[in-house]
């Protein structure tokens, strides 16, 4: 498969260009993103398959694990192929309860990206969102004193593009009143609309929308109203959320997570799933 017949073609990053389904890494550290996965070595060919399949896109973060995913990611991949780009996170780090404590200090977040380089063994990062707020949410705040420490770093070479996570629409634009950003990865799905203006309002600027979690804090009824969907199209919930995605705005990007093979697959066929002007209206509805 060449990512031309991958769902949605591809979209530019800057200077980069990704197929708009990637892949997120997350899933293949442990239970609950803690310590390594009960089969390295399966983690480690599914990501020779993503890559194998055409995905240019992989989301990771040295606080999976921690240190797990880049470190697969670099057993498995590295020396990277041309046109294969790895988006990483930093801003939080992990405490030994499996917390997210912040980590955005000036010298926790050049900690952070130094670690990136290191266990990804690249001497500087295609991508690196700030990650803000916290589990529940993005949470209002400053993030000059955070952003301004990555485009030093950008500065420096150490970074080719800046993005932001979890952020809120002022958090977005006081990040591009520092730096120009490529990216917005946030939590938005078919029942979670809140970004729907800033997602028009990026895509207006050619700046990408990366969505997490897209069956993510669904009601029981909003779970059956996109169910009835699928199964009237002969698909899967999940693969119908994905297609509704890809057709929402040109700008946004895919990294749905999975440890296995035929979930991939699974993944890949739910997303080009075809949508009728009706079925487009009778998702829409879910959300509203």
């Amino acid at each position: 498969m060449s990512f031309t017949s991958l769902p949605g073609g591809t979209l530019t990053l800057g200077d980069l260009t990704v197929t708009r389904f990637g892949y997120g890494a997350m899933q293949l550290a442990g239970p609950y993103v803690m310590g390594p996965p009960r089969d390295p070595d399966g983690a480690r060919a599914l990501l020779r398959e993503v890559v194998e399949l055409g995905i240019t896109h992989i989301d990771t973060a040295d606080a999976y694990g921690p240190h797990v995913t880049n470190r697969l990611i670099r057993e498995a991949l590295h020396p990277y192929p041309a046109g294969l780009h790895i988006v990483t996170k930093v801003g939080a780090g992990r405490d030994a309860q499996g917390g997210w404590p912040p980590a955005r200090d000036p010298a926790s977040l050049r900690r952070a990206v130094h670690d990136n380089l290191d266990l990804l063994k690249l001497d500087r990062l295609d991508l690196v969102n700030l990650r803000l707020g916290n589990a529940q949410g993005p949470q209002d705040g400053s993030l000059a004193e955070a952003f301004e420490t990555l485009a030093a770093l950008q500065h420096e070479g150490l970074i080719r593009h800046l993005g932001v996570s979890n952020a809120t629409a002022a958090q977005v634009a006081e990040a591009r009143s520092i730096a120009p950003i490529v990216c917005v990865q946030n939590m938005y799905n078919l029942a979670h609309r809140h970004d729907d203006e800033l997602i028009d309002a990026l895509a207006a600027d050619g700046i990408a929308y990366v969505p997490f979690f897209p069956l993510g804090g669904f009601s029981p009824l909003q779970s059956t109203a996109l169910s009835s969907v699928a199964d009237r199209l002969g698909a899967k919930p999940m693969g119908v959320a994905l297609a509704w995605l890809l057709r929402r705005s040109p700008n946004i990007l895919l990294i749905p997570g999975t440890a296995a093979s035929d979930h991939l697959h699974e993944n890949i066929d739910g997303a080009a799933t075809q949508l009728s002007p009706d079925d487009l209206t009778e998702l829409d509805r879910i959300g509203r």
